[in-house]
């Protein structure tokens, strides 16, 4: 039995988990969801293939877990960002900043690379479902501002988030990156937009 390195055995369990998610999700980024293998993940967290099977018996099991994290851990900081400011703008923005901070940490790549991995058709329709609880709380602040056809301003919103995101990955300054995404979408946003410059753009 490997030495426990916390308080409980419930902490070590806990821990050995956390590193074998750690190691699949290092494995899914940098070599295909098809790498994802419980040998391959014991031996990336430096335990046994019997020892992962304590926890995930197969690489579906590995797989549907990393699902299901790729998004928690996002949405718990989505709804940390949008719970610290009020009124809808203001929580499109938040949800904006966050999206992009969380990008430039790499937090997208293991739902991205799910997205492409040619899943079982029950773990591609979770990964959807997923995606859609994730983006709801901006699109319903969209919807609350009073728009236009909101379900569709969201979509294109949300294609300016992701070419921002693509940006970020190919080597833009988050801060750079951030501040023109933040007011491109205020312009679009805000109803006097339509019908006055905005001040950089004067003179």
């Amino acid at each position: 039995m490997p030495k426990i390195n916390a308080s409980t055995v419930a902490e070590h369990r806990a821990q050995q988990r956390e590193a074998l998610i750690e190691a699949a999700v290092d494995i899914l980024v940098n070599e295909g969801a098809t790498a994802v293998t419980p040998a391959a993940v014991g031996a990336r967290a430096g335990l046994a293939r019997s020892s992962v099977y304590q926890y995930f018996d197969s690489s579906a099991a590995l797989l549907a877990t990393i699902t299901e994290e790729a998004f928690r851990r996002s949405n718990e900081a989505l709804t940390r960002a949008m719970a610290t400011v009020n009124g809808p703008l203001e929580r499109i923005e938040a949800f904006f900043r966050e999206s992009l901070r969380l990008g430039a940490e790499g937090a997208h790549r293991p739902a991205a690379a799910l997205m492409d991995a040619g899943l079982h058709p029950a773990c591609q329709q979770r990964l959807m479902e997923l995606h859609v609880e994730q983006v709801e709380p901006f699109r319903a602040a969209v919807e609350e501002l009073g728009v236009p056809e909101p379900a569709l301003t969201a979509d294109l919103i949300a294609g300016m988030l992701h070419t921002a995101l693509a940006a970020v990955e190919n080597g833009a300054t988050l801060d750079t990156v951030t501040k023109r995404t933040l007011t491109l979408v205020r312009r679009c946003l805000t109803p006097s937009s339509c019908t006055a410059r905005a001040p950089e753009e004067r003179g």
